[in-house]
């Protein structure tokens, strides 16, 4: 029990920003489509521009049509707030992922 946990990085789904958006005291909103894979709410987002990652940041909120949801599947379009980062354009890729941590047995 005294080894540190294994961390093991688990794919959840990407999805292309379709039209950011300011609003004044949020931030930027991506309002995007999710082109495979789930989003889930407590996870976080690699932020992809032109091929190159930009970086990675907690998902701040996730809400599809004004009520937060869970998770937004494939095919859906939902709204994202990513914490601490408001320079989200036209075209960027988010690709979401979970950190899930295993207790290691020798």
């Amino acid at each position: 029990g005294k080894l540190n946990p294994e961390e093991r990085i688990n794919d959840l789904g990407r999805a292309l920003v379709q039209q950011p958006f300011t609003i004044s005291r949020v931030g930027t909103v991506a309002g995007c489509r999710v082109l495979a894979g789930t989003i889930e709410r407590n996870c976080r987002i690699r932020v992809n521009r032109d091929g190159r990652g930009i970086g990675d940041y907690p998902l701040d909120s996730l809400r599809r049509e004004k009520d937060d949801v869970k998770e937004a599947r494939e095919g859906f379009e939902c709204g994202m707030k990513l914490s601490g980062f408001n320079d989200l354009k036209e075209g960027d890729i988010l690709e979401a992922y979970k950190i899930e941590e295993f207790a290691r047995s020798l």
